[in-house]
């Protein structure tokens, strides 16, 4: 009697639900036809940001894999704990303060991140620094009202340059300040002099930074520590022809503090691209500021950045449906 061929085994349907969507990028760049290698994926994806923890918890409903752009939604401990079906979350980057990774883990909950290049926060804040100093928003929008030349704008050769935090994207930033002839000061909690002379920076006192430069440009990790560690204090002793410039975490700097010292002109700037709030709410002060120019957190918001975080998050899926956990954030 001929044996009869092993059936194959069934695919396994896979839910995913992918949150935050705002520039529609997953339709672009998650690579499909890998998932499909590996699984029946059934894909949901939300462009806006759910208004509470109860619509987030509905949007992820059954879905097995969540992918999160980001931080804009608060995978918290309070909606970790009701995710009865999900095993996995992929988030963009190698870290997500918005996620409870020890809620996860006591969940079972495996949560995975990606990585590509680092420039692309880097060159950001460079370009927002050029656009205050040059009112290039304020002198685009004049020409189409008909009106030219509505501004004397300030260069940056031979002013001071002060980062606060040296890390990989604090030390691009002070690259790009001293190719603009800069002179580039710095603090970081672990930073020491030796260091920041191999880098081409002076390593100075927080107060220092904020009291002597002319352009403070933010690049720390959010923690307990930092939140709202740039306070009226700090803007307090920055120069009155000084700008702020923040592409880290909008909950950094006190918001209300920040608003009051640009209205009042105890700062000359600010360059923002991240926020208390995100999106950033149609009644926020800062909008009614002409001494801001600001961006909808899109200092990852590159072609290589999102099309290297989708098809990383296509193979720490497939590597979860092999039992494997790649990239682990927990």
């Amino acid at each position: 009697m001929e044996r009869e061929d092993p059936q194959p085994a069934p695919r396994r349907r896979l839910t995913i639900a992918i949150l935050d969507d705002h520039q529609r990028a997953a339709g672009r760049y998650l690579p499909l036809a890998e998932l499909q290698r590996v699984c029946d994926p059934v894909v949901t994806i939300y462009e806006d940001v759910a208004a509470g923890p109860d619509q987030l918890v509905a949007r992820i409903g059954d879905a097995q894999v969540v992918i999160a752009m980001r931080e804009r939604s608060e995978l918290s401990r309070e909606v970790i704990e009701r995710l009865d079906v999900t095993e996995l979350i992929v988030t963009s980057g190698a870290s997500n303060a918005a996620i409870d990774l020890a809620a996860a883990q006591e969940c079972g909950i495996a949560v995975c991140g990606t990585r590509s290049k680092d420039g692309a926060a880097a060159e950001l804040a460079w370009g927002l620094l050029l656009a205050l100093m040059r009112r290039i928003p304020q002198e685009h929008a004049a020409i189409h009202d008909g009106r030219w030349g509505i501004h004397v704008g300030d260069t940056l050769e031979g002013k001071r340059l002060g980062i606060l935090g040296l890390g990989k994207l604090g030390r691009r930033v002070a690259g790009y300040g001293r190719a603009f002839g800069m002179e580039v000061l710095a603090h970081s909690r672990s930073l020491t002099r030796e260091f920041a002379l191999a880098v081409g920076c002076e390593d100075v006192s927080r107060d220092t930074l904020f009291r002597e430069s002319d352009v403070v440009s933010v690049h720390l990790k959010l923690t307990p520590d930092t939140r709202g560690s740039i306070a009226a204090r700090e803007l307090g002793l920055m120069r009155r022809s000084a700008v702020l410039v923040n592409t880290a975490r909008g909950a950094l700097v006190d918001e209300g503090a920040l608003v009051t010292a640009l209205s009042r002109g105890t700062i000359a700037g600010a360059a923002l691209d991240v926020y208390d709030r995100e999106p950033l709410p149609v009644d926020s002060p800062l909008l009614a500021l002409d001494n801001v120019v600001l961006t909808p957190h899109i200092g990852y918001v590159t072609t290589d950045k999102y099309r290297a975080y989708f098809e990383q998050a296509a193979e720490i899926i497939a590597a979860h449906l092999r039992g494997e956990v790649i990239r682990d954030l927990r």
